[in-house]
């Protein structure tokens, strides 16, 4: 059961000492890119051979198991300093399969948390997928599709990629929709792969305008690594997020993670550059809700000590479980984002 958190609210500017408690229900959204969360078993179908024992990366079953502990104690920790609470709804990529995530949920750290998982397998080339783990006491999944992205190069030859992720349920006794992303990468440059990444958006805006005519009042909550920054042209011009409140209307999408962008601040470092290609966005109806029903509250990036890199060449950046091509037994190179939901309880 997740705490009721309570804020203190002044009845009246005259009487400073009359106060009284008013409950709020709060719940946690995390989205968090695995880094290659891969088993050790060579699976001849996709591109594993480097994540196995007699691999490149000598992926054993002693890293693989370390991996999981890592993620684990991270995943627990999420928005859990506003909440002392575990997340509700976590959002992940560069997963190899449905093993590793439940491999991921019963780890200790997270047993008891009782997370459910949906998956599918994409057909990417490098065999990673995208996922959505939930808390069974707070979101009862209700139907789940995964939608495919058709790519082609310059020869006409198709691009195989992730697919992306709609699930729908309730969350406590409200209907959402969440979305999980994982966009084409900018290998070959920012430019070159731009058109892919702007294909992704138009998918990922045709299932919003789909959800939308189905359900007009859909609260629709999209995350994920999208390889792009909240000010690139797939959000401003293809998606058009708005990063202020008061730019808002009723057909609006909101991105808070904009305004942490602007402000210089990461989820994940290249070159000394930091971007944040890793982002939660959401319908307008979540900032200016129906009285009883949940409420955008904050968003943020998790970024613990602990998960830095103290030193070295890429000191300041997540710590991640290979760099430079050596094993360094870290957790990501790429920092969980969050946001949280709340409404007041009666």
């Amino acid at each position: 059961m997740k705490p009721i958190i309570y804020l203190l609210i002044l009845l009246s500017p005259l009487i400073i000492q009359a106060q009284e408690k008013n409950k709020y229900q709060v719940r946690t959204i995390a989205f968090y890119n695995l880094e290659n969360l891969f088993d050790t078993k060579n699976d001849t179908l996709i591109f594993d051979d480097d994540r196995t024992p007699e691999g490149k990366d000598g992926w054993t079953q002693e890293r693989y198991l370390k991996k999981i502990e890592n993620l684990s104690k991270v995943i627990v920790q999420i928005g859990k300093i506003n909440t002392n609470a575990t997340p509700d709804i976590i959002g992940v990529c560069e997963v190899e399969n449905k093993s590793v995530l439940i491999d991921l949920t019963n780890h200790p750290n997270l047993k008891e948390k009782n997370y459910g998982i949906v998956h599918f397998d994409s057909p990417d080339e490098r065999g990673i997928d995208v996922g959505l783990l939930y808390s069974k006491s707070a979101f009862i999944p209700t139907s789940f599709a995964s939608h495919r992205l058709l790519l082609f190069n310059d020869d006409g030859e198709r691009d195989y990629t992730r697919d992306q992720l709609v699930v729908e349920g309730m969350l406590d006794t409200e209907k959402m929709y969440f979305i999980i992303n994982h966009w084409p990468s900018r290998s070959g440059g920012e430019l070159r792969s731009r058109p892919f990444r702007l294909e992704a958006a138009k998918l990922n805006k045709r299932i919003i305008d789909s959800l939308k005519r189905y359900d007009p009042n859909a609260k629709i909550i999209a995350m994920g690594d999208f390889n792009d920054d909240p000010v690139d042209h797939s959000f401003k011009k293809i998606l058009k997020v708005k990063g202020k409140i008061k730019q808002l209307d009723s057909m609006s999408l909101f991105g808070p993670m904009e305004k942490m962008y602007k402000k210089g601040m990461g989820s994940l470092a290249y070159r000394d550059k930091w971007n944040i290609f890793d982002q939660i966005y959401f319908t307008s109806n979540f900032v200016q809700p129906p009285e009883g029903s949940y409420a955008y509250w904050k968003a943020g990036i998790y970024t613990p000590s602990y998960i830095i890199d103290p030193k070295g060449k890429y000191k300041g950046y997540p710590l991640r479980t290979y760099a430079g091509g050596n094993y360094v037994g870290g957790y990501s190179d790429h920092f969980p984002v969050y946001m949280h939901l709340i409404k007041k309880v009666y």
